[in-house]
């Protein structure tokens, strides 16, 4: 493989700028004995080690030396991907020293070290949650989004082809400038962080829980007398109860009138190239009703926030991702510019992802799958990540925290109490 460079797309370069570890993580649990790493590094080798994404080494030599949050640009260039040779297996494949929930909270902000691709598959011997063992993929996110790393493990699979693939169809064809100065607008709108006393109070802490199945299926018929709901809009109605419980309602917490948002992270890619990696995606913020009194009622006005997310994530697409890719090929500063506005935990203070593995149940060398866990990225102080992953029945949510010791085991049991209350309520409150 000939050694060659090309550009961050401005996806990877606002990743790359927002000042935060950066490391996301997807694990598949198994059931059955824990297979020899060699075997492991065998099939990496054989279905990765062609995809030209996972042999790729991030270059700052043409940048300037410094600090991620002074840019990828520099006297002498950008910083930029660099393909010297495929990956080296023994390297990038190892046996994880510690369980899987531990493996989480040592990696969330620890940035993987530089000179090789920036991502790891772990094999993990007690994994806990239902599964004897597991394969538990980090990466830099300016490497991989979510989707990627499903896609990665699903090729691991022993039947590793989709027979039908997810992707949303092309976006709005005509989107129109009103449409894009009103998302512009929404996000440069003035939020509120979580509450804390200081930003230099603040510590990482990670959360892993399941939720039983019949608990989300019960929660998903809500409201009663509605459509049902999504696992998106169960998990953002969720947090924004779990955020009350915790917090109080958000006119308590500074005596302002601005909203608490969370980002929620929008798949980009179509039917024409839904196993894409890297970074096609997008974040749109949705404010969290806090303030709706009744979690019924709290869930109603998520499903109405949410069922903007589809048109205005075509307006990222059509309008503003294009428009900022024209824009920083003659005026590098771009970037650093809409990942400054990133940087402040009142643009998002949650993030929240609720990913489906793909392609229905799965083995790794006659290993069934027991259920996948997310490890979402460690954001700014006063922040907090949610993932809830489901595979087939099992569902797992991931809570990473910026916030005081032990807050994600907070949230965590708060969200969770939220699916069961919903479960439990047979009428809607209004």
């Amino acid at each position: 493989m000939a050694t060659y460079r090309m550009r961050l797309s401005c996806a990877d370069e606002m990743l790359l700028l927002n000042g935060c570890p950066g490391v996301i993580g997807l694990a598949a649990v198994f059931a059955g004995g824990q297979p020899d790493v060699d075997q492991v590094r065998a099939r990496v080798a054989e279905r990765w080690t062609g995809l030209e994404r996972m042999n790729c080494v991030l270059d700052r030599s043409q940048g300037r030396a410094g600090t991620a949050r002074r840019g990828p640009v520099g006297r002498q260039g950008r910083v930029r991907w660099v393909v010297p040779g495929p990956f080296a297996p023994a390297v990038h494949v190892t046996v994880a020293r510690t369980k899987l929930d531990d493996l989480w909270a040592e990696s969330a902000d620890r940035p993987l070290a530089g000179g090789v691709p920036p991502w790891r598959l772990f094999v993990v011997p007690d994994a806990a949650h239902g599964g004897d063992f597991a394969l538990a993929l980090v990466a830099q996110h300016a490497l991989l989004d979510g989707r990627s790393l499903a896609t990665l493990m699903r090729l691991l699979m022993d039947s590793p082809v989709v027979a039908r693939e997810s992707g949303r169809s092309a976006p709005l064809s005509r989107t129109g400038l009103r449409a894009a100065a009103r998302e512009l607008r929404t996000m440069a709108a003035a939020g509120q962080a979580l509450p804390i006393r200081s930003q230099e109070q603040t510590y990482p802490s990670v959360a892993v829980c399941e939720l039983p199945a019949h608990t989300v299926r019960s929660a998903r018929r809500q409201p009663a007398d509605g459509r049902g709901a999504t696992l998106n809009e169960l998990l953002v109605g969720a947090v924004a109860g779990a955020l009350r419980a915790q917090y109080g309602p958000v006119r308590r917490w500074r005596q302002r009138d601005e909203p608490v948002y969370t980002a929620v992270p929008c798949d980009l890619r179509t039917r024409s190239n839904p196993r894409e990696l890297g970074n096609t995606l997008t974040v749109v913020r949705v404010p969290l009703p806090v303030d709706v009194d009744g979690p019924v009622a709290r869930l109603r006005a998520c499903q109405a926030a949410m069922a903007t997310v589809p048109d205005r994530a075509a307006v990222h697409a059509t309008v503003l991702f294009p428009a900022a890719e024209a824009a920083r090929r003659t005026g590098p500063w771009v970037t650093g510019l809409l990942a400054d506005r990133g940087r402040h935990s009142c643009f998002a203070a949650t993030a929240t992802t609720a990913m489906k593995w793909p392609g229905g149940s799965s083995t790794f060398q006659d290993r069934r799958l027991v259920r996948t866990v997310g490890l979402p990225p460690l954001q700014h102080p006063g922040t907090a990540s949610f993932a809830l992953a489901q595979a087939g029945d099992a569902f797992t949510l991931t809570v990473v925290c910026n916030l005081r010791p032990n807050d994600a085991r907070r949230l965590a049991d708060a969200v969770v109490t939220e699916f069961e209350t919903w479960a439990r309520t047979a009428t809607p409150s209004v």
